[in-house]
């Protein structure tokens, strides 16, 4: 084919929009089926059934264009996260609380990864990778919690504005700051390429950034917004102005040797955090990145997976990367909702809650991968953990909370001490 792309986009968003639609009839977020759909599409299912059409249709020398239209649309996306990233109501009166959860969801995970670390590092990890960037990566993929689709669930079952509905949302919001920055660390430790001084020199870039863009850039375009869109819906020159920024702070840290999607969402936070302004750019943004631009990504993706995988020693190393992940979240999630004062039952719940990793769990195996801290064995093998976790979190949170999630809005609709 001379110019495949538009094949692919037609291949690649059908198959992700049907996935989709099939994992929300069985009561699962959609973005498990498009991820799912990134695997069928990969060399392991599509790849193996049809070699031929696979290997023309996502031939080596045509995917540089999708590569550039999935970089752009983490960017988008990561964006509009940083956008929502918001303290959750009353969560003041509970930061205490979930400052336990939190920390101890990334510390119990964190914990695990690194101990199953030598088991995986002599098979799993690229050759001239020194153990404690790998070790740190993989402790790092453990820690993720997925804030959005957290944030999905709990607006699904009507549990938003539970006490426990709170305190996971401010828990999960702590575990992914604390989970960005020790990647942030271990792709700087394995992107600086000039010792020590290469580490600092990024390690100094970052912290100017995030001193320009939450002392410069957030009073700016506070003010203008403040002035050019008062009703929370920029027009033109706002837009291009709001791109502007966040195309720049993306090229920051991929010219640091971070990643793009750093920048993007560093910027995202540092605007107003105005409820009308959110649901403007999810409008014009956000749906054009989740349709569009994030199935490329995950279809990428599911062209770095492979077979070999799960494979003889594989499984065994499949399951370690399992057990150590929902072990560490729910167990660190559960044990820090316990010591907030949660009843068992609803403390497991938490922990089940912060198991989910989704979409933000491939976003940072991606980010693994390009920095070349992790191979396609490792990286398929966290893919599958990620789809897994977060296909657990809604039975799991069901099994937990049994009939009482029925009632739980009305019972708990009170800010907790």
């Amino acid at each position: 084919m001379e110019n495949p792309l538009l094949l692919q986009l037609v291949v690649i968003i059908a198959t992700a929009r049907a996935c989709g639609l099939l994992l929300r009839y069985l009561g699962q977020p959609p973005v498990i089926g498009e991820m799912a759909a990134g695997i069928l599409l990969g060399p392991i299912v599509f790849g193996a059934l049809f070699p031929e059409f696979h290997g023309r249709l996502f031939a080596p020398e045509s995917l540089s264009a999708l590569s550039s239209l999935a970089t752009l649309g983490l960017v988008l996306f990561m964006f509009i996260v940083g956008v929502e990233l918001r303290s959750p109501e009353g969560v003041r009166k509970q930061l205490r609380s979930a400052g336990w959860v939190g920390v101890l969801s990334v510390l119990a995970p964190v914990g695990l990864g690194l101990a199953i670390s030598p088991a995986l590092y002599p098979s799993l990890a690229p050759e001239g990778v020194a153990f404690w960037p790998f070790a740190l990566f993989m402790a790092a993929a453990m820690a993720i919690t997925a804030f959005p689709i957290l944030a999905r669930i709990l607006k699904e079952r009507d549990m938003t504005h539970t006490r426990l509905g709170r305190l996971s949302l401010a828990s999960a919001a702590i575990a992914d700051v604390l989970a960005w920055i020790l990647l942030a660390l271990v792709v700087a430790m394995i992107g600086g390429g000039e010792g020590y001084g290469g580490f600092l020199r990024i390690i100094v870039g970052l912290a100017v950034l995030c001193a320009v863009v939450f002392g410069v850039l957030r009073p700016l375009y506070a003010r203008l917004l403040r002035r050019y869109a008062a009703d929370g819906c920029p027009g033109g020159f706002v837009l291009a102005a709001l791109f502007i920024g966040l195309f720049a702070c993306a090229a920051v840290t991929d010219w640091l040797q971070l990643h793009a999607v750093f920048g993007a969402f560093l910027f995202g936070a540092c605007l107003p955090r105005d409820d009308r302004l959110l649901r403007t750019l999810i409008e014009r943004v956000e749906h054009l990145a989740i349709i569009v631009l994030m199935p490329i990504f995950f279809a990428l993706a599911g062209l770095n997976t492979t077979g070999d995988a799960f494979v003889g020693a594989g499984l065994g190393a499949l399951g370690l990367i399992m057990a150590a992940a929902v072990v560490g979240k729910i167990a660190g999630g559960a044990a820090g909702a316990r010591m907030a004062g949660l009843g068992w039952r609803d403390s497991l719940a938490v922990g089940s809650l912060m198991n989910a990793r989704a979409l933000m769990e491939l976003i940072v195996i991606k980010v693994g991968l390009d920095a070349g801290v992790i191979g396609q064995q490792a990286f398929t093998m966290l893919l599958v953990m990620a789809i897994a976790t977060t296909v657990m979190t809604g039975p799991l949170l069901s099994l937990f909370l049994g009939r009482k999630s029925d009632a739980l809005p009305a019972r708990a609709s009170t800010p907790p001490p």
